[in-house]
């Protein structure tokens, strides 16, 4: 049964954070009282790709009908209740193409757009809101394109998504990353070591860089500049040989990398959008600076303790900025859909809510500015002044 007014489908795609629930909790509330149907569409675009275009086929494991009651549930929790996945339809493994379709793409690499636009026409779906960072929304560009009626809004927890000072997730991960470094402070402390900590961050650098300039870590090394190892043993021992309690520490980006070396990956396979599994670049940097630190500690080694925060950052409970950001991007993005303006991104600029072309998900981006706030010769955060800074300070754009 349609709503009168129309229906709206919501989807998670790429890694989970928290604060995707509060943004589907939202959407969904405002839209109901509007007069909308709203739709939740499962595993991402892969929702989108497996459910069979039947009217008396059973597709509730790829699309869930969203209710006050079920989202108002889900609503304070972390994760996605929707569930994700990185399926990028127009670059489908034959491998996971479904039954149903595999006369039709039985290509390595097939474009199952048609199939999506169809699934959507059947679910009579009228204003899609896709909420993930730029591979999920990249392909949201693709729909806008084709003419389907897309509202998006961001979520990554590296905050480097074009077009938007803020992204889902970002807040939480910069909080759990200054709580996790703290307490691992104390046993760096009892054993006297360098204390190693590898962050999220693939190509911006802002969740290592926060915390260091919030006092969580001494030194920070981050995609956007190449490091000399020699330099940072050299930095750390100096800040050891400082420390009452005998002990220094570096937050470390997945994608930094040393001078004249590449991204460290955990493997060679890739996802569907082209991208390896980074992950290891703390264990190098680790086994690196106990090889060097003799050097820079009158001959004597100093031991690291090594740790990698991973999930321990996107798991969980939101914080409050992760449960207000979604609670507003869902009302803008209402907004824009009781306007009837879409092909936008929902975006925050200077410490207020608005939204941009779509078309910005595809552009430059959003990295540190290592003029302004990065030290390349001390390894970590430089700033002159912070008055007429957005919230998050490094994240607005020019």
């Amino acid at each position: 049964m349609t709503g009168a007014k129309g229906t709206i489908g919501i989807l998670t795609g790429g890694g989970d954070v928290p604060g995707l629930n509060p943004a589907i909790r939202a959407i969904t509330v405002r839209a109901l009282r509007e007069g909308y149907r709203v739709l939740g569409i499962r595993r991402g675009w892969a929702g989108l790709i497996d459910m069979v275009p039947d009217t008396v086929a059973d597709n509730s494991q790829h699309v869930l009908v969203l209710t006050e009651d079920i989202v108002n549930r889900a609503g304070r929790t972390g994760g996605t209740f929707l569930h994700t996945s990185r399926t990028r339809p127009s670059h489908l493994p034959r491998a996971i193409v479904p039954p149903h379709l595999r006369n039709e793409h039985d290509r390595d690499l097939n474009d199952v757009t048609s199939t999506v636009l169809e699934n959507l026409r059947v679910l009579d779906i009228d204003f899609l809101v896709p909420i993930g960072g730029d591979d999920t929304l990249s392909y949201a560009l693709r729909l806008h394109e084709e003419g389907v009626k897309v509202v998006a809004i961001p979520k990554t927890m590296d905050n480097d998504v074009p077009g938007t000072d803020y992204c889902i997730g970002f807040s939480t991960c910069v909080t759990r990353t200054i709580e996790l470094t703290n307490r691992l402070r104390t046993t760096a402390g009892s054993h006297e070591r360098f204390l190693v900590i590898e962050v999220f961050g693939r190509y911006a650098g802002y969740t290592a860089l926060l915390p260091a300039m919030a006092g969580a870590a001494d030194r920070c090394v981050i995609p956007e500049h190449p490091f000399h190892i020699e330099l940072l043993a050299e930095l750390l021992s100096q800040d050891r040989a400082s420390n009452p309690s005998n002990y220094s520490v570096v937050l470390v980006s997945e994608g930094a990398r040393m001078q004249e070396d590449d991204m460290t990956f955990e493997s060679h396979e890739m996802d569907q959008y082209g991208h390896r599994r980074l992950g290891g670049v703390g264990d190098r940097v680790a086994s690196r600076l106990k090889e060097l630190s003799p050097r820079f500690n009158n001959g004597r080694r100093v031991n690291v303790l090594n740790q990698r925060l991973g999930y321990l950052v996107r798991c969980g409970d939101p914080d409050a900025v992760d449960s207000i950001v979604p609670m507003a991007f869902g009302n803008v993005a209402m907004d824009l859909i009781l306007s009837d303006t879409t092909g936008r991104l929902v975006s925050v600029h200077n410490g207020v809510y608005d939204s941009v072309p779509i078309e910005r998900v595809t552009g430059h981006k959003n990295v540190i500015d290592l003029a302004s706030y990065y030290s390349a010769e001390r390894l970590r955060p430089e700033y002159k002044t912070l008055t007429g800074r957005p919230l998050f300070i490094m994240t607005s754009e020019a």
